[in-house]
């Protein structure tokens, strides 16, 4: 009776892919052959200055950021046995080639996020627009990402990067709009009070307040960054990643749980160490 609706399909894939082949033909050259030559320059130059220095340098000032941060010995403890194990287990290399592009991938999501978060706290209009959007960024599936990322950006850290930021964007976002927009009325009421501007009100009372929920945003973001590291290993990204695929591929149970646990080891140190002094 109802066989009419799959009569005539919509040719949704067919737009998708008109989109995807006008974009290499026109855009390729001006745009996005030059960011991915920016994107693969500052990862490489990220992680050839993490791996420059001999690892122990590298675990003593992680170590020294840890107890400035937080003051917290057991941190400290755990980042030297943790760097150890990655060290001893010969993935040190591809841990800050990790690291490098995790860092990158996050610095940008936040670098977006946060403002994006702070315009749809004080624009419920805007933030009605963005939900539907952040919702689909977030329940489509990652390999979809790399199939249009890789067409435009080819095999590389360029398009496992750029799936990464998708993936990772819509975390600060709702945490800094949450943040912001839990800030308690009274303390707005006292700031204008006091005679503050909306931008010192702002700087000085909202963002203040929302800063643990940011905090949380950020970790979440590291983390939801670290989770693409795999299947960003697919497109030729390098780092643990790829050690992760290989080892699937090969069916190597010995360096698979290697891998896995430097990448375990490493989501751990980033998300202590980005959190707030005194949260739990």
């Amino acid at each position: 009776m109802f066989d009419w609706v799959a009569t005539y399909k919509l040719p949704f894939g067919q737009l998708m892919n008109t989109i995807i082949v006008f974009l290499q033909k026109y855009c390729t050259t001006w745009l996005f052959d030059p960011l991915r030559i920016a994107i693969e320059f500052v990862v490489n130059r990220t992680s050839e200055a993490l791996t420059y220095p001999p690892p122990i340098i590298v675990i003593v000032l992680v170590m020294a950021f840890a107890w400035w941060r937080l003051r917290s010995w057991e941190l400290c403890l755990f980042v030297l046995l943790g760097s150890l194990f990655i060290w001893n287990q010969g993935y040190w290399l591809n841990t800050m080639k990790t690291v490098s592009l995790v860092f990158w991938s996050a610095a940008v999501a936040m670098a977006i996020g946060i403002p994006l978060g702070v315009m749809a706290a004080h624009r419920p209009r805007l933030y009605h627009v963005m939900h539907p959007i952040l919702d689909m960024m977030q329940t489509l599936p990652t390999l979809v990402y790399l199939i249009p990322m890789v067409a435009l950006f080819r095999l590389g850290y360029a398009p496992g990067l750029i799936a990464t930021l998708i993936f990772a964007l819509p975390a600060p976002v709702r945490l800094t709009y949450l943040g912001i927009t839990s800030t308690p009325t009274a303390l707005k009421e006292a700031g204008e009070a006091f005679g503050s501007t909306k931008s010192q009100l702002l700087w000085k009372v909202e963002l203040p307040h929302a800063l643990p929920t940011i905090m949380a945003g950020v970790t979440q973001c590291i983390m939801l960054s670290l989770s693409m590291v795999v299947i960003a290993g697919l497109v030729g990204a390098e780092g643990l990643g790829v050690d992760v695929v290989r080892a699937m591929g090969q069916f190597n149970i010995p360096r698979g749980f290697e891998a896995g646990a430097c990448i375990v080891i490493l989501a751990i140190m980033l998300d202590r160490l980005c959190r707030v002094k005194g949260a739990h």
